[in-house]
C-alpha cells in the first residue's frame, strides 16, 4: 500500500472536474492504496471523501505565490507521501520526492488576459515558464489530456516523448438530471459556458451572435457562468462590453447547477467553441453527451476531440463563425447528423479508462528505485 496525495486546490472550477472524476473513480478501481486530498480550505467542508482510504488536508497557498513555494513545500514535508500528483503545473518548484503532474495546456505561457493587472500578470507568466520548465524535470511522469498538449509541452520544454503520458478526459455523468431555467423556456438560444478569458474569443462570437439576430431577431447568445470571484471577472467585463456596444439578446445566467447546465445543452439550438486555445475542450463534449450541436474553433486541440462531431470555423473569422452556425441553425440533416456523432464521439471517451491509466502511471512511478 502506498500513500498517494492530489493536490486538489482548484477542485471546484472547470478544470476541477478532472480532479472530481479522477478522486471518484480512484475510489472505485482502487481498493489498495491511501490518498490524502489537499483542498482549499474554503473547500474543506464542501468536498466529502469516498471512503475511508481518502483523507483531507487543508492546502491554503496561492497559485505561483511564495506561499506555495514555501509553505506548500513544507506542508508535503510533513505529508510524507509516498507519491504526490500535481493536477495542475502550479507547484513547489524544490519539492523532489516521487511526483506526476498534470499539463492541461499553456494558455498562461502563450495567452494575456487584459482583466489581469498587466506588471502582476506579466510576473506570473515569468514564474510560470519557469515552473513549467523544471516540473519537466523533476517529475517523474508528465500526464496531458491531448496529443497536441504532448507536443507543445515537448517544444518548449525539450523532454523525451516516453515521459508524457496522454489520458483523454471523460464526459461527464453528472449531467443526467436537468433542471429548467424558467426564463428561456421555449427560447432559441446560442450556449457558451465556463470562463470569458481574452484567449476563450467570447467577443467575437458576441459579434456574430448579433450578425445572425439581423436574419433571426429572437436568436439569444446565453454565456453561462458564475459572475464573482475570479473566473467571474471576465465575465462582468464582457458584458459590460457588449452593453457598451449596444448589443441585444445576450443573456449572463450567473452561477448554474449541474442540473440547470445539463437543461442548457440539452436545449440550446448549438453549442459554440470559440476559443483559440485549449488543451482538451471539455465543455464541447458534454454538450455532445446531452444532444447538443456543436459548432467549433478549429484551433488547437480541439479538431483532435471532437473528429468529425463538429462543425469547424476558424476563430479569427467573424464571419466564417457566423456561417457555421448559420449552417447548423438552417440545416435540419447536418444538425440531426453532428448530434449522432456527438453521441457517438462521447462514447470514445472515459472518465475510468483515464483514471485506470493513471493509476498505471503512479503504480510505474512507485515501482521506479
Amino acid at each position: 500500500m502506498a500513500r498517494i496525495a492530489i493536490d486538489a486546490r482548484i477542485i471546484y472550477t472547470t478544470t476541477g472536474r478532472y480532479i472530481e472524476n479522477l478522486i471518484r473513480n480512484l475510489a472505485e478501481i482502487d481498493t489498495v492504496n491511501e490518498y490524502i486530498v489537499l483542498l482549499d480550505p474554503k473547500d474543506i467542508d464542501r468536498f466529502d471523501v469516498p471512503n475511508m482510504r481518502f483523507s483531507k488536508v487543508a492546502a491554503p497557498y496561492e497559485q505561483f505565490s511564495f506561499a506555495e513555494q514555501f509553505g506548500f513545500r513544507g506542508l508535503l514535508g510533513r505529508i510524507n507521501a509516498d507519491l504526490v500528483h500535481f493536477t495542475v503545473p502550479h507547484r513547489p518548484v524544490l519539492y523532489f520526492g516521487k511526483q506526476v503532474t498534470t499539463v492541461h495546456d499553456l494558455t498562461l505561457l502563450k495567452t494575456y488576459n487584459s482583466d489581469k493587472n498587466w506588471l502582476i500578470f506579466h510576473a506570473k507568466q515569468f514564474v510560470g515558464r519557469f515552473v513549467f520548465w523544471s516540473i519537466a524535470r523533476t517529475s517523474n511522469r508528465i500526464i496531458t489530456p491531448t496529443e497536441f498538449v504532448k507536443k507543445d509541452y515537448q517544444l518548449f520544454a525539450h523532454i523525451k516523448s516516453d515521459k508524457i503520458t496522454v489520458t483523454y478526459e471523460g464526459a461527464a455523468e453528472t449531467l443526467a438530471s436537468q433542471e429548467p431555467i424558467d426564463y428561456l423556456v421555449g427560447k432559441q438560444f446560442l450556449l457558451c459556458v465556463g470562463n470569458q478569458s481574452d484567449y476563450k474569443n467570447i467577443r467575437r462570437l458576441m459579434q456574430a451572435h448579433q450578425e445572425l439576430r439581423k436574419v433571426n431577431p429572437e436568436l439569444l447568445l446565453v454565456c453561462a457562468g458564475k459572475l464573482s470571484g475570479k473566473n467571474g471577472v471576465t465575465l462582468v467585463r464582457n458584458k459590460q462590453w457588449a452593453g457598451e456596444q449596444g448589443y441585444e439578446g445576450i443573456i449572463y445566467t450567473d452561477f448554474v447547477s449541474d442540473e440547470q447546465l445539463s437543461w442548457l445543452y440539452r436545449h440550446c439550438a448549438t453549442y459554440v467553441f470559440p476559443s483559440l486555445m485549449e488543451g482538451f475542450g471539455l465543455p464541447g463534449l458534454e454538450a455532445m453527451a446531452c444532444g447538443a450541436p456543436v459548432a467549433s474553433s478549429n484551433a488547437t486541440c480541439l479538431p483532435e476531440v471532437y473528429g468529425d462531431a463538429a462543425h469547424y470555423f476558424n476563430p479569427l473569422d467573424t464571419n466564417d463563425m457566423v456561417r457555421a452556425i448559420s449552417d447548423i441553425l438552417d440545416n435540419e440533416h447536418l444538425r440531426n447528423g453532428l448530434i449522432a456523432k456527438g453521441f457517438s464521439r462521447v462514447g470514445q471517451f472515459s472518465w475510468q479508462r483515464m483514471t485506470q491509466q493513471t493509476l498505471d502511471v503512479y503504480q510505474q512511478v512507485l515501482a521506479e528505485k
